[in-house]
């Protein structure tokens, strides 16, 4: 019975959410966009966009996770836990790094990216795999949460269900944002579709140019040179000409070739040259518009003339910042929700920021800010950085590390202070 209620509060509290499957409860939504067309054309064809989904989501993966429990002063770092042991070790045929570089990847590449969970019933988690976005499919529910998700492969199809109150199942999904889709992400690719078609069709274009010798493409105008000559060539002329051009003036090898004219032949262009398409600053353009929708800096993927940060150092900080940091909170967030609660109460995944080098600059800053700060108690400087008070921490010490004050005692020992001074 308290059952039933708590299903009609759930209904209540979402009003909506019949509205986002009103039309295709139960039956299998599928993605809005092909994505082999995704992964072929914006990862294994685009040498830029294949960069920065490469550098995002390799960086990320080397950032290691750490379990902490509980909550403000007893809060403690676990160096030995069996969730722990599971992130380093998620499966039989992949590492930690291998497993979270696929997850990240995924995600880049489909918007999309899915984790399942396999072990006993009842027990936590003793494996964890990275199921391909295209063969998922997303089952809406009645309460605008789906009812399973659909694995497919090769025709045959496996459902994993979802708690209709919880929302929990055998598998996380974690998804971009996307303004017009209910159920699935947005990739960045997406975003980037226009740049990585021009990036693509421009290397398309010089390839079959160098293929060609360089020659461009244009017609042979043949004018009668004398009154008595014919209007048009004969078909055995044109069988020759074809063949002296192929043979002489087509492939690598023949690239520069003078092209001789006679007999009242002329040569007329019919398309513009790379230098009349600007085609070298057009291809850099694409590549920074690709990066741009990665939140790469384009000066660590090689593009020439685009320092935008004054050293290597700060652009890979901003990488950080605008790329890897984001996404890594995005999937923490995911896990904490849906996997650490199956490994007990008060616990939480964070990544180690203390093991990221490219942060060393900026944490250094905020320890010389601290560490000069003679209004803050020692506990209150190592709460700062995420560490636990210590015993007799609540005092204030000068730069050299000399007792100013107890937190405890500040107001007697001023008032000793100037009573002595005043004897």
């Amino acid at each position: 019975m308290n059952l039933k209620k708590l299903f009609r509060r759930e209904k209540k509290d979402n009003p909506a959410a019949p509205l986002l499957v009103q039309f295709s409860v139960n039956q299998p939504k599928f993605t809005p966009r092909q994505y082999d067309k995704l992964a072929y054309e914006g990862y294994q064809k685009n040498v830029i966009a294949y960069r920065c989904i490469r550098l995002i989501s390799q960086t990320a993966a080397a950032v290691p996770f750490a379990l902490y429990q509980g909550k403000g002063a007893n809060r403690m770092r676990l160096h030995d836990h069996p969730l722990l042991d599971l992130l380093s070790r998620p499966n039989p045929t992949q590492g930690g790094a291998e497993l979270f570089e696929a997850l990240y990847a995924f995600s880049l590449i489909a918007g999309n990216t899915y984790l399942e969970a396999v072990g006993p019933a009842g027990a936590s988690p003793r494996e964890l795999w990275t199921l391909r976005p295209d063969r998922m499919r997303v089952i809406p529910g009645v309460q605008g949460v789906p009812e399973a998700y659909r694995y497919t492969v090769d025709g045959k199809w496996v459902d994993f269900p979802v708690d209709p109150l919880s929302g929990r199942a055998h598998v996380l999904h974690i998804r971009h944002f996307h303004p017009l889709d209910d159920w699935y992400g947005m990739s960045p690719i997406e975003a980037a579709a226009v740049s990585i078609d021009q990036h693509n069709d421009a290397a398309r274009w010089n390839a079959s140019l160098l293929q060609t010798g360089g020659r461009p493409s244009g017609a042979l105008v043949y004018s009668p040179s004398t009154p008595d000559s014919p209007d048009t060539l004969t078909t055995e002329q044109r069988q020759i000409l074809k063949g002296e051009l192929e043979r002489f003036f087509t492939g690598h090898d023949n690239a520069g070739r003078p092209l001789v004219l006679e007999g009242g032949l002329d040569w007329k262009e019919m398309s513009l040259s790379p230098k009349d398409m600007d085609w070298l600053a057009g291809k850099d353009v694409s590549a920074r518009e690709i990066a741009l929708a990665f939140h790469v800096p384009s000066q660590l993927i090689g593009i020439a003339g685009s320092q935008t940060f004054a050293n290597f150092e700060q652009a890979r900080l901003a990488l950080f910042d605008d790329a890897v940091l984001p996404l890594i909170d995005h999937v923490k967030d995911a896990l904490n929700n849906w996997l650490t609660p199956q490994f007990g109460d008060d616990l939480e995944i964070e990544y180690d920021v203390d093991k990221v080098e490219a942060l060393n600059l900026r944490r250094q800053q905020v320890w010389d800010r601290l560490s000069t700060a003679s209004f803050l108690t020692l506990n209150e400087k190592r709460a700062a950085l995420g560490y636990a008070p210590v015993a007799g921490g609540d005092c204030i010490m000068d730069a050299k590390g000399n007792l100013v004050a107890d937190a405890d005692h500040d107001g007697d020992e001023t008032g000793a202070d100037a009573d002595h001074d005043g004897d």
